[in-house]
C-alpha cells in the first residue's frame, strides 16, 4: 500500500458506524497521521477517556465536529444550544491538547436552518452572528477557533443558513481571526463563481481554519446529506481550489469528510484506504508549489 499523504486527515464521519476506538485504530493502521473527531463518539466513552485514546493513537487532531445550530429564537432552547456549544469548546481544547504535535483546536460550526414555521432567512443569519458573539469569549479563553462552515444552498432551510464562503467571512469579520475562522469544504462551495476570490479573501484575513475535500456526483441520493464521494469519483476540479488555499499559506491538515451510505457500509479500514487513494490521485498532486 502506498504511504498516505502526510497532510491527509480522516474526518470520523467517513467511518460513521465505527466507534472511536475503531476509527482511531483504522486511521493509524492505514498510515494516516490525523483525524477529525465527532462529538457523539467522544461522548460515548467520555472526554477524559477519549483524550487518552487519542494520545495513545499517536494521531493529530485536525478538527472537532460539530457545534452550531444557532438560529433558534430567544428562549430556553437557544440557551441550551449555546451551553452545549460551550461544552463542545471544552471538548475541542481537551482533545487538541491530547493529540500529537501539530494538532489544532478547531471546532467546526454548522449554523442551523430556518426555525420551524419561519421564512426569515436574514434574521436567522443575524442570530448566528449573535450566537458566535456570545461564544467567542469562551473560545478565546480555551484557545479554540470557531470555524464557520458554509453549506451548499440546498441545506439552507433545514441545516445551514450560511451558504457561501463570503457569507461566512462577513460573519467572522466581527471577531479576532484566531477565535473565529471559516471551513473551506469543496463539496459545499465548488459551484460558487466567486469561490477563488473568496478563498483569497479568507487567506488575506487569516480565516482559513480547516480545508476539507470530497467530491460531488449526480444524481444526488434521496437524502441529499448523503451525497458525498471519495475525491476523484465525481465532477469537482480540486486543482484551482487547492492551489488557492495553499497560496494563502495554509499549512494544516486537509480532511476528507464523507457522508455516504455505501461508504459507511464498507469495512472501516478499507474505507480509510480508499479515501487515502482518492486523495493521493485527486488532491496530492496540487499540494506542491
Amino acid at each position: 500500500m502506498t504511504t498516505p499523504d502526510p497532510r491527509l486527515s480522516i474526518n470520523q464521519a467517513t467511518v460513521k458506524h465505527a466507534d472511536l476506538a475503531t476509527a482511531l485504530r483504522v486511521t493509524a493502521t492505514a498510515g494516516v497521521q490525523a483525524i477529525g473527531t465527532w462529538r457523539e463518539p467522544v461522548q460515548e466513552v467520555g472526554l477524559a477517556t477519549a483524550a487518552q485514546m487519542l494520545t495513545e493513537s499517536g494521531l493529530r487532531l485536525s478538527t472537532h465536529c460539530r457545534g452550531g445550530f444557532f438560529t433558534l429564537p430567544a428562549g430556553p432552547a437557544r440557551r441550551a444550544a449555546l451551553d452545549d456549544n460551550r461544552v463542545a469548546i471544552e471538548e475541542t481544547a481537551t482533545l487538541a491538547a491530547a493529540g500529537a504535535e501539530g494538532s489544532t483546536a478547531v471546532l467546526v460550526l454548522v449554523a442551523g436552518g430556518l426555525p420551524e414555521g419561519s421564512r426569515d432567512l436574514l434574521g436567522a443569519r443575524e442570530r448566528v452572528r449573535d450566537a458566535i458573539g456570545e461564544l467567542a469569549p469562551d473560545a478565546a479563553a480555551a484557545g479554540v477557533t470557531l470555524s464557520i462552515e458554509p453549506l451548499h444552498p440546498m441545506y439552507a432551510s433545514d441545516r445551514c443558513v450560511v451558504s457561501t464562503l463570503n457569507e461566512a467571512l462577513d460573519i467572522a469579520a466581527d471577531f479576532d481571526p484566531a477565535v473565529v475562522g471559516v471551513t473551506v469544504d469543496t463539496f459545499h462551495i465548488w459551484w460558487d463563481p466567486d469561490v477563488l476570490s473568496a478563498i483569497e479573501r479568507a487567506g488575506r484575513e487569516g480565516r482559513i481554519a480547516t480545508y476539507q475535500v470530497c467530491d460531488w456526483k449526480t444524481p444526488l441520493p434521496a437524502d441529499v446529506l448523503l451525497g458525498r464521494h471519495y475525491p476523484g469519483d465525481g465532477v469537482i476540479d480540486f486543482e484551482p481550489m487547492t492551489r488557492a488555499v495553499l497560496a494563502t499559506g495554509y499549512d494544516r491538515d486537509i480532511e476528507v469528510e464523507l457522508f455516504n451510505e455505501d461508504i459507511w457500509a464498507t469495512d472501516p479500514l478499507e474505507a480509510v484506504k480508499r479515501t487515502a487513494a482518492g486523495f493521493a490521485s485527486a488532491v496530492s498532486p496540487y499540494l506542491t508549489v
